[in-house]
């Protein structure tokens, strides 16, 4: 009787060395989901005749309205066993969408795996979301190997000579090196290069199911005048040739066997990244050489609510120990205790209940909640670096039920969403029933909303969106006091704007986020070397919190330690929600310059504390030129040459401004900057515009400040639809 997948899997999981953890990643519609499900079949997972099939439906969309839109929107975990040089090998594959809204699914998904095939369209080449994933891959430390797709567009389309064809993979390896070298670390500029020689390199089409690559060409003897013999061939005998002589699995696998890191190699210099504890400990130790007789260290990356029993199962990594089912386990985030009910490995799309499984695995858990990002371990320990989006939500809608009595039900869904997708927030408030709902873009939040009343069965409705704006100030402040309500303690705050070289270092995280430990060593060597401070002032910085930074510049108080928690907690809360319209601040800093405090503990509570340091930021930031920033898109928009005109005139007509326009042959390619707010409604009004031949991609965000005429009115805006009254705004 030939052995189970199941066991196969499972007696494979035992030797690290003959893992890899991988994932798919690429620009919309470029055929990552297609190539998945080839992989699959070929693999004896799916039936061979679905595979690849937009209309019959990729094995990978789990969701109906994924089926019904034809993308991918969650991140899928898959496993498949590949032989190799005589071994057996076992692959964890993510298949990741490419779609800019549902980019968090992708920045999470790199943190589980080592290596990701990043494919690229052989007519349309790179495109500003293939920068963006890759981008993400080098920040997590994931080497990347590349696949050349749909080249039969080459052949039946540009109808080009086998010489062309070879012409244009080289310029695409070579325009694919030059992002690398633009935007790696500078040890992996030249490391991860990819090299056709080699074979990092692959090239074919995904639906066909075909590849090729340079040593399995010369290994079969096929030559580049052979491709467009597959497309004189018919039906049968096209499919029997490609089995042969072709194959998409063999080629690919056989790719990431060779050119991707097994766990072991891969966290030596992953870990450093990702964990930033002390290397020396039992457990920097265990990571690093991914010991199996370790410390737990597993980090949830995604979470499936499962639609029979509606438990949380939550996939993830596990990067030292072994996990059993039963085990008592620590979230650090969340700083609680839980059990583990099941350990499950994949087999194929299929979750299967198993007792353990060692370090360097993908693996599933269930009977923990906690959130996307949670580091689990059995006793406390320095969590994993956080997550980090490379976008943040701009775009919110109020949303509540239809019938108030589905009230409760549907703020557990809204918990529910908050950890199945964690770039989504959500602010839940119980007392007015209203709950707000923020994502990265329109389509993200339809998608979300209608999940809510498909699959989660609660009647809703929302608003209109509202955009999320940013409070700063411009000048420095006078020394502002704040006194507590018993008039015994009184601290003098001085606020300025911040260094915008330290704004986009905390971006970057080269400064810590959240509250800083006694000497925060990544943080003063930063502000030393690239902005000129001395150490002595760097070691004031207490706390960062949503690119705004906190100092304690106070000498020889007594009392400071035991107040200064209070303070940063009230620095916090008026960082979330600034003076002028209670929206989040940016690029401010504040510094504690003096105080003078009560000796009596009783009289120093965070009944009198939160006040005085409330009133004290609050008013310095009144008197420091404070103003309201807006968020801006960077649309790349593609259309037909002759709707230009079109498009100039819909991108002024949204406040927008034009930052490039190019055109390749028929096509006109304009980059343009456009306020969020002008957006909602953008791709009906594109399509409308340009007779539904326009589209747009984001390039990027940030936030500039919103004109002056303008200010007040919004501001008004805000202030009615929040309800605030005069008394809770300003100083």
């Amino acid at each position: 009787m030939a052995e189970k997948m199941v066991d196969k899997v499972m007696r494979i999981t035992q030797n690290p060395r003959q893992i890899r953890n991988i994932c798919t990643s690429a620009h919309i519609h470029h055929g990552k989901t297609a190539f998945t499900d080839n992989l699959l079949a070929a693999a004896g997972m799916m039936a061979e005749k679905f595979a690849g099939q937009l209309e019959g439906g990729m094995a990978t969309w789990l969701h109906k309205d994924e089926q019904e839109r034809l993308m991918t929107v969650d991140a899928a975990n898959v496993s498949m066993v590949h032989n190799y040089d005589e071994k057996e090998f076992l692959i964890n594959l993510i298949d990741t969408p490419g779609h800019v809204d549902f980019g968090g699914n992708v920045t999470r998904a790199m943190r589980a795996v080592d290596g990701t095939v990043v494919l690229i369209c052989a007519v349309e080449g790179i495109m500003p979301q293939t920068e963006t994933v890759v981008r993400q891959a080098l920040r997590e430390r994931v080497k990347p190997v590349l696949f050349i797709n749909k080249v039969d567009r080459l052949v039946k389309e540009l109808k080009l000579s086998p010489d062309k064809i070879a012409e244009r993979v080289m310029t695409l390896v070579s325009q694919f090196n030059n992002l690398i070298e633009r935007i790696a670390e500078p040890e992996y500029k030249d490391l991860w290069k990819v090299k056709v020689q080699e074979g990092s390199v692959a090239f074919g089409s995904a639906r066909e199911n075909w590849a090729l690559s340079f040593p399995y060409m010369q290994k079969k003897n096929v030559k580049f005048s052979d491709i467009l013999k597959i497309y004189e061939l018919e039906g049968e005998e096209r499919k029997n040739w490609v089995w042969d002589n072709a194959p998409l699995h063999e080629v690919i696998l056989d790719m990431v066997i060779k050119h991707h890191p097994d766990p072991i190699s891969a966290q030596k210099y992953r870990i450093p990244k990702i964990w930033r504890g002390d290397p020396e400990s039992e457990m920097g130790k265990d990571l690093v050489n991914c010991n199996p007789d370790g410390q737990i260290a597993f980090i949830i990356t995604r979470i499936v609510v499962d639609p029979r029993s509606g438990k949380d199962i939550s996939a993830g990594r596990l990067f030292s120990g072994t996990i059993k089912s039963g085990m008592e386990v620590y979230l650090n985030n969340a700083k609680q205790k839980q059990r583990i009910q099941n350990v499950y490995i994949y087999n194929g799309v299929k979750p299967e209940i198993i007792e353990s499984l060692p370090a360097g695995n993908v693996l599933a858990i269930s009977g923990v909640l906690g959130f996307a990002g949670e580091t689990v371990t059995v006793v406390p320990e320095h969590p994993f670096e956080e997550i980090k989006h490379i976008f943040e939500p701009v775009i919110t809608k109020a949303i509540e039920a239809k019938k108030s009595a589905d009230l409760p039900k549907l703020i557990e869904v809204l918990r529910k969403v908050g950890r199945e997708d964690p770039s989504i927030k959500i602010e839940i408030n119980e007392e007015t029933g209203q709950n707000l709902i923020s994502g990265m873009g329109e389509l993200h939040l339809e998608i979300i909303e209608n999940r809510i009343t498909t699959e989660k069965n609660v009647e809703v409705k929302t608003s209109p969106p509202i955009v999320v704006y940013r409070e700063t100030v411009t000048k420095k402040s006078p020394e502002v006091e704040g006194k507590s309500p018993n008039k015994h303690n009184k601290l003098y705050f001085v606020v300025e704007p911040l260094d915008p070289v330290i704004a986009q270092g905390i971006k970057e995280g080269k400064v810590t986020n959240g509250r800083l430990r006694k000497r925060d060593e990544q943080t003063i060597t930063f502000l030393r070397e690239e902005c000129g401070w001395d150490t002595k002032t760097a070691g004031m910085v207490k706390a960062t919190c949503n690119g705004n930074m906190f100092m304690d510049q106070t000498r020889g108080i007594v009392y400071i330690n035991e107040i200064i928690e209070l303070v940063l907690d009230m620095f916090e809360d008026v960082m979330k929600a600034g003076p002028l319209a209670k929206e989040p601040c940016m690029g401010v800093k504040v510094s504690l310059m003096d105080c003078n405090l009560h000796e009596d503990a009783i009289h120093r509570g965070p009944a009198q504390m939160y006040p005085a340091v409330r009133e004290g930021i609050r008013g310095a930031m009144m008197q420091a030129g404070p103003v309201m920033f807006e968020p801006l898109q960077i649309m790349r928009i593609e259309a037909p040459t002759e709707y230009t005109g079109e498009i100039s005139k819909i991108v002024s007509s949204k406040r927008g401004q034009l930052l490039d326009m190019n055109q390749e042959e028929d096509q006109v390619i304009v980059k343009a900057k456009l306020p969020v707010a002008e957006l909602i409604g953008w791709s009906s009004d594109l399509r409308s515009a340009t007779e539904g031949r326009g589209n747009s991609t984001l390039v990027d965000q940030m936030f500039e400040k919103l004109p002056a005429e303008l200010q007040e009115r919004v501001r008004t805006q805000i202030v009615q639809r929040k309800g605030l009254s005069s008394g809770e705004l300003g100083a």
